[in-house]
């Protein structure tokens, strides 16, 4: 067996694991489980990407660092803006993978293109803001930017079509739809309106998630 597979393998495993952990309560497990998640997803990338981009992996470490910041929110809410901004640098280096997992000089895309595909991310981002405002207190503007920011990488992620392999395209696309939305169910959750099994379901749409936009990185020549 590659060290690839083996990788995958333990991102599944991990991932299993951390569902199950966080719906049983198990805090330990859930804390070495959840650190696990990014860092095996990236021994993934490492060997099943052709080309590996730097911004991804960047991206990918970012996240981790989020992962391991926020399960430290419950003890002091500076780990969340700390965890807020990691996810913050891992969305902006996404945004730049995104650049470069294209295929060159694809051609201008057209502007209504552009608006079409676009507006309804924006309006999406901007109906979760202001559901969430009057929740949100000091947090308001770093919600917003971070909520701005998202709404980018999922609408970079859309202009690749036409400039790479189409599975590329769907991947990393399904998976940036699933980050925004484990986001926004988090945001929900956080300040606005607990829900029954808030944690299992934000946490198995962000697994899906970097898996998704991962393998989509890996399937672009």
């Amino acid at each position: 067996m590659t060290k690839t597979k083996l990788f995958l393998g333990l991102f599944f495993i991990v991932s299993i694991v951390e569902l199950l952990a966080v719906s049983a309560g198990w805090r330990e497990v859930h804390v070495v489980a959840k650190s696990l998640i990014m860092l095996s997803l990236i021994g993934y990338y490492m060997g099943a990407a052709e080309n590996r981009n730097r911004h991804l992996i960047r991206a990918m470490f970012f996240c981790w660092a989020g992962d391991v910041l926020l399960l430290r929110q419950n003890d002091d809410e500076n780990f969340f803006i700390l965890g807020l901004l990691a996810f913050l640098i891992g969305h902006l280096l996404y945004i730049y993978a995104y650049r470069q997992l294209q295929w060159r000089n694809p051609g201008p895309i057209p502007f209504h293109t552009k608006l079409l595909t676009a507006s309804p991310i924006y309006v999406l981002a901007i109906l979760l803001i202001w559901y969430l405002y009057p929740g949100l207190g000091t947090l308001a503007v770093p919600v917003m930017v971070y909520a701005l920011v998202l709404a980018v990488m999922v609408q970079t992620g859309i202009f690749r079509m036409g400039r790479t392999s189409p599975d590329s395209f769907w991947f990393v696309n399904a998976g940036a739809a699933l980050f925004m939305l484990s986001d926004s169910l988090l945001g929900i959750n956080k300040f606005s309106t607990p829900f029954t099994g808030a944690a299992g379901i934000v946490m198995l749409t962000y697994i899906l998630g970097q898996y998704l936009i991962v393998e989509g990185a890996v399937r672009h020549r």
